[in-house]
């Protein structure tokens, strides 16, 4: 399955983005849909996910003020971003984790920049 991310920008601090994510098929037997980043020079962390039909999980620095949300054929996933900082700046990959083998579908990155 191709998996296509959009919706990144530059939004000045305060701002909101809405990021979205596609695949191009049903993936089968999900275990994992979720939004991570990297800033430069740093890892990838976690910033939302949804592990199975449970309710989503949050990164400590983004609760509060992101979102994530799928459709219900679980083929399409959101991540509404609200009072944007700084050090939200970086790249949102999404992300969908099968039970079997544990088989990764990674988007392409979309770059969130926020500067004013």
């Amino acid at each position: 399955a191709q998996v296509v991310e959009s919706g990144g920008g530059l939004v000045q601090p305060g701002g909101a983005l809405r990021l979205s994510c596609a695949t191009s098929e049903t993936i089968i037997g999900i275990h994992e849909m979720g939004w991570y980043r990297q800033a430069p020079g740093q890892e990838r962390e976690l910033v939302a996910q949804f592990i199975g039909d449970g309710t989503p999980n949050y990164a400590d620095y983004v609760k509060g003020r992101f979102t994530i949300s799928r459709d219900n054929a679980k083929t399409t996933m959101y991540l509404q971003m609200n009072s944007l900082k700084p050090e939200d700046t970086a790249i949102y990959y999404c992300r969908w984790t099968t039970w079997y083998k544990g088989k990764q579908y990674w988007g392409q990155g979309t770059e969130v920049s926020v500067s004013s």
